[in-house]
């Protein structure tokens, strides 16, 4: 169903079609090889090159009654081609097809998923340097910490971004691997210059080692990258949400005319789109369970991966194509409120200076245990009262003792927060060899 929703060039890879495109194209350059070693004639496979073609609805009928994909597909070929049929498929087995094919079909997917996790990273250095001054409180464990900024947060999600980029470009490179060697591999009946010749036809290594198939631990590094990146789209989206939280309001999804946020509540502006990220995420990281479980297959092989890999390849590239398109638009078009942001910095009357008070009396000779107490002292009658922290510190006799009011006074400025913040934007982003 999630076809209905991404661009077309992504659920194409997975349509039979190009499928059984590529199944054709590994059959005729498998000839190729045979031809230049002198193993077939040469005008056998300029017929087979002339005529060869496949009809999908004809293979599922013949797949119907022989229960055999490959054969299904190399009946309907050889319908088209008559006697030189014999010339396809020489030394081969049915895996040596569907693995390599697989392999091509993952790197089409993944140059997709490369290109748009780029345009992701580009919407987040922009909303960087836009919002690089954008002063805002840090929190940790949901509990206001010191300040950051919003360009700052941007920046960090932007580098995560990057790391994604390489582990996908990483994964592409890992699953680049084709085999034709054969029922269990040994090349017993086929010479390993044919797979030399067809891996570099497609752009793929010849897998140094194989059984009858290509092993699974390649797959399995490809899927959990995909859950990987899915993790890093729901940590930022759940970020988001809680940002957009009433009580928090610092930035919001963009609420387009007539929009409606519940049946019930005409008021209500939910963050629909993060919520729908965070939920397809946990379906990318089971499937890369999935891939981890299909490693394990008896001897030399057997089938038990590939009906869980038919729903989990499409599924998971699509899906995060996907996930990775409406991350970035809404990342576009979200509404930040700085002023809320000051807002609620401000609302817990100055608690976020009680670190740089400590330093500071700690500097002038307190144990780092009686500046914590003296400081934390006045902190909890803040939090009960809502009195500023200044105003109670300022009252206490132990700081009054050891910090002129000049000296107190300049602990309170905000601007000590934020000194490197644009220097930690700029190493983001000044990083040498671009995006990966």
């Amino acid at each position: 169903m999630i076809e209905r929703y991404t661009r077309p060039e992504m659920a194409a890879i997975w349509h039979d079609e190009n499928r059984f495109r590529i199944w054709l194209d590994i059959e005729i350059l498998a000839m190729e090889a045979m031809v230049r070693q002198g193993w077939i004639p040469a005008d056998a496979l300029a017929r087979v090159r002339k005529k060869a073609s496949f009809d999908v609805a004809r293979i599922n009928e013949i797949e119907k009654k022989v229960k055999h994909d490959v054969i299904a597909f190399l009946t309907s070929v050889a319908e088209h081609i008559g006697d030189d049929s014999r010339f396809l498929h020489v030394g081969m087995t049915s895996s040596d097809v569907l693995d390599t094919a697989f392999a091509v079909q993952m790197r089409q997917a993944l140059a997709l998923l490369i290109r748009e996790a780029e345009a992701v990273f580009d919407v987040l250095k922009a909303r960087a340097l836009e919002h690089r001054s954008t002063v805002m409180i840090g929190r940790t464990h949901g509990i206001h910490a010191e300040p950051v900024t919003f360009g700052w947060k941007m920046a960090l999600w932007a580098d995560e971004v990057r790391r994604d980029i390489v582990r996908l470009v990483r994964a592409r490179d890992v699953i680049s691997v084709g085999k034709i060697s054969g029922a269990v591999g040994t090349f017993a009946n086929i010479d390993p210059s044919v797979e030399e010749y067809v891996c570099r036809k497609l752009r793929l290594s010849p897998a140094p080692a194989s059984t009858q198939v290509i092993q699974r631990d390649r797959h399995a590094e490809v899927f959990a990258t995909l859950a990987i990146v899915a993790s890093s789209l729901d940590k930022f989206s759940t970020e988001i949400r809680h940002l957009q939280r009433t009580e928090v309001l610092e930035v919001e999804e963009f609420f387009s005319a007539g929009q409606k946020g519940s049946s019930a509540m005409p008021h209500k502006r939910n963050p629909v789109l993060s919520e729908n990220l965070s939920g397809l995420s946990r379906l990318l990281r089971g499937y890369s369970v999935t891939a981890m479980e299909n490693m394990a297959l008896w001897h030399e092989r057997d089938i038990s991966h590939s009906s869980a890999e038919r729903v989990i390849a499409p599924d998971a590239t699509i899906l995060l194509h996907f996930a990775l398109g409406r991350f970035r638009g809404m990342m576009e078009k979200l509404l930040v409120y700085p002023d809320r942001m000051r807002k609620n910095l401000e609302s817990t009357h100055g608690l976020l200076y009680s670190q740089r008070v400590l330093l500071t009396l700690a500097a002038k000779g307190f144990s780092r245990e009686m500046a914590y107490e003296v400081v934390q002292r006045s902190a909890m009658k803040s939090w009960k009262t809502g009195r500023p922290l200044a105003a109670l510190l300022w009252k206490d006799k132990d700081v009054r003792a050891a910090l002129s009011k000049k000296e107190f006074d300049a602990l309170f400025d905000i601007d000590y927060y934020l000194k490197n913040i644009d220097g930690i934007i700029d190493r983001v982003f000044a990083r040498k060899g671009g995006k990966a």
